[in-house]
């Protein structure tokens, strides 16, 4: 089931911190229509759908064709990156921050496609947009049937591009900090270069 691998991933804190998809209410449109932040959630949504209908047919290097140009499109994955590295990320150089920012990329994109990888049925529904200092709060809930409801919150802020998902909670859970966790070794003991090796290592487990 779907749930269930997206627990087994959160709780590992190896796959991305995953979230539902769906066929969308007649309320997200709206939503979408009225606020920029919700149109950046609704567009990715679109790309997880295609990536579940795809499904096992398209195995995850295709999944992950589909679900790349969106998610480099929808995420500001350099923040993203940096943030979970945390304090190290000062002592990076440019070229090894790149790497890192290239690296964490890749896995973002590997992490979705192996957790989305079939369409049952599940469904999203956005909720009204909140805005927290300077970032926005879309939350939502997917539904699947015979699962409980999962609460997700998706946290966007401004770039020049637009708005940009820099964090989505799983049920209370922040990507960033499960990131953050699963970062703090590598980069203990490798620094910048350990935490490609080990992102990179990841990354080739899911696809494989």
């Amino acid at each position: 089931m779907m749930v269930s691998k997206r627990s087994r991933a959160l709780q590992g804190g190896l796959a991305a911190f995953v979230l539902g998809l769906a066929a969308l209410g007649s309320a997200a449109p709206a939503l979408a229509q009225a606020d920029p932040a919700a149109a950046r959630v609704e567009a990715f949504d679109g790309a997880l759908i295609a990536s579940m209908k795809a499904g096992a047919a398209a195995g995850v290097k295709g999944r992950a064709r589909i679900l790349s140009p969106a998610i480099a499109e929808d995420f500001d994955l350099a923040t993203m990156a940096r943030f979970a590295v945390g304090a190290a990320w000062t002592g990076f150089s440019e070229a090894q921050r790149q790497a890192v920012v290239a690296a964490f990329t890749r896995f973002t994109v590997a992490s979705y496609a192996s957790n989305f990888d079939g369409y049952s049925g599940q469904s999203f529904k956005l909720s009204a947009v909140q805005t927290r200092g300077l970032d926005k709060i879309v939350p939502c809930v997917l539904t699947a049937p015979h699962n409980a409801p999962v609460n997700l919150i998706y946290r966007l802020h401004q770039t020049p591009a637009g708005w940009r998902i820099i964090d989505i909670y799983f049920n209370g859970v922040s990507q960033l900090t499960t990131r953050r966790a699963d970062f703090a070794a590598p980069v203990q003991s490798g620094g910048a270069d350990g935490l490609v090796r080990h992102l990179d290592a990841l990354t080739a487990k899911l696809e494989s």
